[in-house]
């Protein structure tokens, strides 16, 4: 009751842009009701928050009415034990859904099989959403590959996949390597916490290369080593577009700084490499000052990138609007 009565409150004064109803588990049939009520009404609210509970059947399907007609653009539904037959509810109305334009579903145990035939459904029949968080789940690489499959039907959607920590592994590379080359609006990639290895980057090191969309690409803790940061660095050299790589928790020692330095002076793009800032252990004790002036050279480059960028980039309208003058009206004598 006291959930139904202040959601009917919210809709009553209709003021709310941002509503968070998370870790609300004792939220029953009412309440979700009077929520989905609310979303089909509201003509101000454009963000949801519904974490940390679990999403039983009628609440799925009350979520699922509403999305239907709602102006939401963006919903969390983190850790709601989304797996199974609720995703499938969800992705039912998503699916019809020309509104919503961001989805978080991290930590919902969502599987390689089915939960991931889901997710491609989504991706093929809707090409409203931009960013789509899928980290912390079980896709593995079985689902990576319905996943890149239905990326191909991604014309002019898609901008942001997050698939971090997922028991992917290299494997699952060559799903990726076949979609990016055919990619045009995806612009960041998160694969870290995934076991991809040097092998892995091998695999999509061509594809990247013809890639001309990406602008952030994410490789944290996913098992490289110098082998695969030598790769990396062949990727930077061809690559006129990326704006920011991330290979912190690998272990890339002097000899992949060096390679990824030496990238960096043809480069012009790459505006932030994340890399570990404590200095690694190195058989030679002299490599471990390289390691400390390569990381500083790093640094500077990017920096030096950045500063290219915005002097090359054209003037914003908004900035120039004081500083702009009109020729004096003349008068006829």
């Amino acid at each position: 009751m006291g959930a139904s009565s202040l959601l009917d409150m919210l809709l009553y004064y209709e003021s709310a842009t941002h509503l968070n109803v998370s870790s609300n588990s004792g939220m029953g049939f009412s309440g979700w009701l009077s929520l989905s009520h609310l979303l089909r009404r509201s003509g101000c609210l454009w963000r949801l928050d519904a974490c940390n509970m679990p999403m039983v059947d009628y609440a799925a399907q009350a979520l699922s009415k509403a999305l239907l007609t709602s102006r939401l653009t963006v919903l969390h539904l983190e850790n709601t034990c989304l797996s199974g037959k609720p995703l499938f509810t969800l992705v039912g109305a998503l699916k019809r859904n020309v509104a919503l334009q961001e989805l978080y579903l991290s930590e919902n145990k969502l599987n390689g099989y089915q939960d991931s035939m889901q997710l491609a459904d989504l991706l093929k029949y809707n090409n409203t959403l931009r960013a789509l968080d899928l980290s912390n789940n079980t896709t593995s690489d079985s689902g990576l590959e319905e996943i890149c499959d239905a990326l191909s039907f991604q014309k002019t959607g898609l901008r942001t996949l997050i698939l971090s920590n997922n028991r992917i592994t290299h494997r699952g590379m060559s799903h990726l390597q076949n979609v990016l080359p055919h990619l045009k609006t995806l612009e960041t990639l998160n694969l870290g916490k995934n076991n991809l290895e040097n092998r892995g980057i091998h695999t999509l090191k061509e594809s990247l290369m013809i890639n001309r969309s990406l602008l952030q690409l994410g490789l944290a803790a996913t098992g490289i080593t110098c082998e695969g940061a030598v790769t990396l660095a062949e990727i930077l050299a061809e690559s006129r577009q990326i704006q920011r790589l991330d290979v912190r928790q690998n272990q890339v020692l002097a000899g992949g700084l060096m390679a990824l330095s030496l990238a960096l002076k043809i480069n012009r793009s790459l505006i932030r490499l994340d890399l570990d800032q404590h200095v690694k252990e190195e058989k030679e004790v002299f490599l471990v000052e390289t390691q400390k002036t390569l990381l500083s050279r790093i640094s500077d480059l990017c920096v030096g990138n950045a500063t290219a960028a915005k002097l090359l980039a054209p003037p914003d309208p908004a900035e120039c609007a004081e500083t702009t003058y009109s020729l004096p009206t003349q008068t006829a004598e």
